[in-house]
């Protein structure tokens, strides 16, 4: 069995207490402690699908939205402690209930456990982001099914399971958003003749939950570099 803490808001302590299986970004591990080594590491080729031809589309379809991310396996065979970070940005921790899913940026995770079931899916035709149109999710089945995600800075939680209220997000901030079934936002754009000359807000387009579509959404304090252009010179 595995869990999850944070230390200091920027290191992910995974404590294990027998037998079990970590995934995590390749190259995270920083530090592990237990009466001997009795961890190890390997690089995984395809994915962390179960069966082999499933494991070889879910690498495929990564590779053609953009939403690959190098994995790490880390085999555990007795009590240890180990600990991952990545270039000192923040870790958060979210411990998914059975049924209960996160659709994650690839780039921003850090470390999952195999009670979590692995996809890339499409949000849907017309959906414009930073990677495109697709998304990673990553679903409870079990109840050890913890995620950790990291983040450019402290970052923002917003979430209107209880206020029933509109949330709009920059795509280029977002890490990931959490709920039940389907949560996937809204595309809202906001083009005009000033979008085609240059003189654009910066802000073009959103992503957007209704209270109807009860979610919890996590934000950086930083964008990434990308998104959608649109000028003429």
């Amino acid at each position: 069995m595995l869990t999850f803490e944070t230390l200091n808001e920027l290191t992910l302590k995974v404590t294990c207490q027998g037998s079990d299986v970590l995934f995590t970004k390749a190259g995270a591990f920083i530090a592990g402690d237990s009466p001997q080594k009795n961890y190890r590491f390997e690089k995984v080729l395809l994915g962390p699908q179960n069966g082999l031809m499933q494991a070889a589309l879910g690498s495929l379809m990564r590779r053609v939205t953009g939403e690959n991310i190098p994995l790490m396996k880390v085999t555990m065979n007795g009590d240890s402690v180990t600990y991952y970070a990545n270039y000192g940005q923040h870790v958060v921790i979210y411990h998914l209930d059975a049924g209960e899913m996160i659709s994650v940026e690839s780039e921003n995770i850090l470390a999952f456990t195999q009670d979590c079931d692995y996809k890339v899916r499409f949000l849907g035709v017309g959906v414009l982001s930073q990677k495109g149109l697709a998304t990673t999710t990553l679903t409870g089945r079990g109840k050890n099914a913890f995620v950790a995600v990291l983040s450019d800075g402290n970052p923002l939680v917003l979430s209107n399971v209880y206020s029933g209220n509109t949330i709009s997000v920059d795509p280029d901030a977002v890490i990931c958003w959490v709920g039940q079934g389907d949560c996937d936002p809204q595309i809202k754009t906001d083009l005009n003749w000033k979008t085609f000359i240059g003189q654009a807000s910066g802000e073009s387009y959103t992503f957007e939950w209704n209270g109807r579509n009860p979610v919890t959404v996590i934000v950086q304090p930083s964008e990434r570099s990308g998104g959608i252009r649109l000028s003429v010179d």
